[in-house]
């Protein structure tokens, strides 16, 4: 691992288990600048297929979906931690049995945890893929909620 700042090789400072043991935390410091900086390691999940309601099949791309959860999460009482640990818990939930999954599965699956958690970013989230064309359909859903 190369140090951010000045690109020299770091040394290891601390290791812990993180996230309910399935990451690894690391301090780390630069052997050059002496910055200090840490690190994130999970273990590579299994790619699978996500099939598009169009059935176009694309590689699942976590970072796509997590772009997408941190604005509906804005101005909420969610952290990022939060959110990542959802994440690696419906991706490993999702890969149990297949190498495949339906972008409509994903998409209900994230859906039904951010309601359990936050019903303004849920709302969000919902408004996208619903894709809402009047207040009446936002309304609607927003009353399905309760």
């Amino acid at each position: 691992m190369n140090c951010p700042k000045c690109k020299s090789s770091t040394k290891v400072l601390d290791s812990r288990e993180a996230f309910n043991w399935k990451e690894i935390r690391r301090r780390r410091q630069c052997e050059n600048c002496g910055h200090r900086f840490t690190t994130y390691e999970r273990p590579e999940i299994t790619r699978f297929v996500v099939i598009k309601s169009n059935w176009e099949k694309q590689p699942y791309d976590r970072e796509k979906l997590e772009d997408s959860l941190i604005k509906a999460i804005t101005k909420t009482d969610i952290d990022v931690k939060k959110l990542d640990e959802m994440l690696t818990e419906l991706e490993l939930d999702w890969m149990k049995n297949k190498n495949w999954i339906t972008a409509k599965r994903i998409w209900k699956d994230v859906l039904e945890k951010l309601e359990s958690m936050n019903d303004v970013a849920a709302i969000r989230y919902a408004s996208v893929y619903y894709g809402f064309k009047n207040k009446e359909e936002f309304i609607e859903y927003i009353q399905n909620l309760k």
